[in-house]
């Protein structure tokens, strides 16, 4: 890729990694990976647009429903996709029909833009994931196929040892905290040819004393009360967390910062 590339658009399709969560900001927003990588795409081009059709919560069949036609009317330079990691966290899942569908996106994103992007999605440390791994690790398979075939551009988080790193995700354990989205914007930013701002973006942090037994076990009380048990009551119900809320930034806009 040429160094320091001019894209005039992005337009950002997928779930709450995408959306931005748990980078939370004072007004209660979130900003995350896509906003911050938006701003700086926004800094070395005038009249820079940005959209972010993302929302929390959904799956692979929601966001070819929903998202990606939209997309890909916009006519952005770069479009990210992430999708499918929902899925793979159901109890049942047909990973066949997962791999259809982010074909199908994929099929009508890339003729649309100038650059597609996917990601391997990164993989927290601890054994609640681990049952789901296989999964995931098939969903990346696919996705490094899909990319090769139809050129897409594939930032490989799951295998950068920084982010698997506990300390980067929130207390409910799913998503990234700022510092974490910080270095996925870094990673994308990379990854589309411009210059790194920070080439130490997979390096782990460095080694801190590990919390005691007794704040492990109020840390893990918490997160089953808080995040567990209402994920799981959902996952009985059908019902997902993004059910009714809006796109983040559902038009192709000049961007002028967080909650612009």
């Amino acid at each position: 890729m040429q160094t320091n590339p001019t894209h005039t658009s992005l337009v950002a399709v997928g779930d709450s990694f995408t959306e931005g969560m748990s980078d939370l900001l004072p007004d209660g927003s979130y900003r995350g990976w896509a906003d911050l990588l938006a701003g700086r795409m926004a800094a070395h081009t005038p009249d820079f647009r940005y959209a972010n059709l993302a929302v929390r919560g959904k799956l692979i069949g929601q966001i070819v429903e929903e998202q990606v036609d939209v997309a890909a009317a916009m006519g952005a330079d770069v479009i990210t996709l992430v999708g499918g990691l929902n899925d793979t966290l159901r109890p049942k899942c047909d990973m066949g029909r997962v791999r259809g569908l982010l074909e199908e996106a994929v099929e009508k994103l890339a003729p649309s833009c100038r650059q597609l992007v996917l990601m391997r999605s990164p993989g927290r440390q601890g054994p609640v994931l681990e049952r789901f791994r296989p999964r995931m690790e098939e969903l990346f398979v696919c996705v490094d196929e899909l990319a090769e075939r139809h050129g897409a551009v594939v930032v490989d988080l799951y295998g950068a040892p920084s982010l698997s790193d506990p300390r980067l995700w929130d207390v409910d354990r799913l998503h990234l905290t700022a510092e974490g989205h910080r270095r996925v914007a870094e990673a994308v930013w990379q990854a589309l040819g411009y210059d790194p701002e920070d080439t130490e973006w997979r390096t782990p942090m460095p080694a801190t004393l590990p919390p005691g037994w007794a704040a492990r076990r109020v840390a893990d009380a918490r997160f089953a009360r808080q995040y567990l048990l209402p994920w799981i009551g959902r996952r009985l119900t059908g019902r997902s967390s993004g059910d009714g809320l809006p796109p983040k930034r559902p038009e192709l806009l000049p961007y002028e910062g967080p909650g612009a």
